[in-house]
């Protein structure tokens, strides 16, 4: 029996004015046991927020493992950008309406331990929802049993198309009629795809991209060892695949509606969705953050992106981060689109969440300040000011799609003829990214659609897989804002991107708005205003020749940068210029070191 003592024991003062200390293990919170920690930690919560009422406290956890299951999981129904809207959601930690409040592990000297979370089973590990000033200091999230599958290839027989892998020791499996089932304790599935890792360089396999795998007509020849039919002479012995599915039912943290968030030295080390999640939030700091694989025992990190923020304002900072293996970005910003279906009056219009994964929350209020963009040729036209906004498909604003939304000035007449999407420009956020490290990765390194500033600085891209950094705009399949106005891309060093080929891989800085009909564009999405995208003092270390592939900019430049050509992979990109431009003005490139020289009329392909 787990004992709680009386929280008034456990709280100390640090200081006369300093916050009050609450240590975990006074509420029977000790790690290593193996044991439920749920109840346990929700009571010291609770107990927290009843007698600090908002003044500063911490909640202090001695380095070690705690264990969370679903069983006596909190359930609340959270609809999470860019996820499953599987609601509802089993959650290990409840934060909601917090002021003032930091978890964190005792002590961060040369022997500390995170307080690392585990999760038994399907679950969302942190939710902090409606909080204020609040810290994660030290602390480690992961999952017994991840619902990604690591196997290593132990051989490859091309001759007759089989090829037999070992599971590895973490994963739960079975084979049902000749297929292999993977498990937890509350889910199963037949892994659909896989990415390839090089098992001695941890890099993505050169050309693999997502790949089938060998998981039906299966026969285990000995325990943990699985012969398939399976053709793919990529796949040598000594490889490692991450067999997944495409499931992102919930991220390893969760921040909805909050403002002065940070995050400091946390890791995830596996999520089944992406690794931090921040929606409709104000001003967050991320310092030391990792999504790191858990020592040398896996390859893969989070199913989907490493961190992610959606309709976000104030500032985002992400600084000194270590992002590795995660099967998405290490950082997308945006905010969301909605689709104008139907003009009430000349003031008042229908908007609807368009993308099966963004929709049930929060996108605006009374006094946001919106534009309005031409789908098809993602044109801005005049701005507008929302007056009053409800939700129109159900009566509460959990779970609905579509807004009615009354505007200061009269609507265009065609506003409901399938072409226009909405943008939020209140919940737009200044970015930071800074001394972060982003290897070993599939799809892209980056992703940045905000229209304030937005610095990338000193980081590391480390063969990223796909494009390093992308600046998008998406009013067609994604629904992801929006137009870069101010970008500088200074400082970073960029090691072997574009050794396989994803979605908006046009180049190692890739500048690609989704436009269905460029040629009838008249006006430029990204850039304008004297400012636009600014590539200076970095370095390129590449076996291919893309360096920047750009659509409809206005306002580029690239300068002090180094080009160095190696020949650790053979080229096979179809884009054989340096620099490829579309609809691109405002052009300078200058005062570059390139290998083997420049040569504007060949490196650079202007298509306008």
């Amino acid at each position: 029996m787990k004992r709680i003592f009386v929280s008034a024991l456990a709280a100390i003062m640090l200081t006369a004015c300093g916050p009050k200390v609450y240590r975990a293990a006074d509420f029977g919170i000790v790690p290593g046991t193996g044991e439920d920690m749920t109840e346990e930690v929700a009571t010291a919560i609770e107990t927290i927020k009843s007698e600090c009422n908002g003044s500063p406290a911490v909640l202090l956890f001695e380095g070690g493992e705690y264990d969370f299951y679903p069983d006596s999981a909190n359930v609340r129904e959270y609809y999470i950008s860019n996820h499953d809207q599987d609601n509802p959601k089993k959650v290990a930690i409840v934060l909601e309406g917090v002021k003032n409040l930091t978890l964190k592990a005792e002590d961060k000297g040369m022997d500390a331990r995170r307080a690392d979370f585990y999760m038994n089973g399907r679950m969302l590990p942190i939710a902090m929802v409606g909080c204020e000033n609040c810290t994660l200091d030290f602390i480690g999230i992961d999952t017994r049993v991840p619902q990604i599958t690591q196997v290593e290839v132990i051989e490859n027989d091309t001759e007759n198309g089989f090829i037999t892998y070992r599971v590895a020791p973490y994963a739960n499996y079975k084979i049902v009629d000749g297929r292999l089932v993977t498990y937890g304790s509350n889910w199963e599935m037949t892994p659909s795809a896989g990415i390839a890792f090089d098992g001695k360089t941890r890099h993505l396999v050169y050309r693999t991209s997502d790949i089938w795998v060998g998981v039906h007509n299966v026969q285990e020849v000995e325990p943990r060892v699985i012969r398939a039919p399976w053709r793919d002479a990529r796949l040598v012995p000594g490889t490692v695949v991450a067999m997944r599915s495409y499931a992102r039912p919930t991220p390893g943290i969760f921040v909805s509606e909050c403002r002065n968030v940070a995050f400091d030295a946390v890791t995830v080390y596996y999520a089944e969705g992406m690794g931090l999640l921040a929606q409709v939030s104000e001003n967050l700091t991320l310092d030391g953050f990792q999504v790191a694989a858990r020592s040398n025992e896996r390859y893969f990190t989070t199913q989907a992106d490493a961190t992610h923020f959606s309709a976000c304002k104030g500032t985002i900072k992400s600084v000194n981060g270590l992002y590795e293996g995660m099967m998405d970005d290490a950082i997308n910003i945006h905010g969301t689109y909605l689709r104008v279906k139907e003009r009430l009056d000349d003031y008042t219009l229908v908007g609807r969440y368009m993308h099966p994964q963004a929709y049930g929350f929060y996108w605006g209020g009374a006094g946001d300040s919106v534009q309005f963009v031409r789908s098809n040729v993602m044109e801005i036209t005049e701005g507008n000011r929302v007056v009053e906004i409800a939700p129109y498909d159900k009566e509460q604003l959990a779970g609905c799609k579509e807004f009615k939304i009354k505007f200061e000035k009269a609507l265009p007449q065609d506003i409901a003829n399938g072409n226009y999407g909405i943008e939020n420009l209140e919940w737009t956020p200044e970015v930071l990214f800074a001394n972060n490290t982003i290897r070993n990765n599939r799809a892209r390194g980056t992703l940045f659609s905000t229209p304030k500033r937005t610095v990338v600085e000193n980081n590391f891209f480390d063969h990223t897989s796909g494009t390093a950094i992308l600046l998008c705009g998406d009013c067609n399949g994604w629904f992801e804002t929006g137009a870069c106005r101010d970008v500088v891309i200074r400082n970073n060093r960029f090691v072997n991107s574009l050794t396989n080929m994803f979605q908006f891989t046009n180049g190692i800085i890739s500048i690609y708005p989704e436009i269905p009909d460029l040629a009838a564009q008249t006006k430029y999405f990204h850039g304008g205003n004297g400012k636009g995208v600014v590539i200076e003092n970095n370095v390129f270390e590449t076996f291919d020749a893309p360096i920047v592939y750009a659509k409809s900019l206005d306002g580029f430049v690239f300068r002090g940068n180094k080009i160095i050509q190696n020949n650790d992979f053979e080229p096979f990109h179809w884009n054989n210029r340096r620099f490829f431009f579309e609809k691109v003005v405002n052009v300078t490139i200058e005062n570059n070191e390139f290998d083997g020289g420049f040569d504007e009329g060949k490196d650079v392909l202007y298509k306008n």
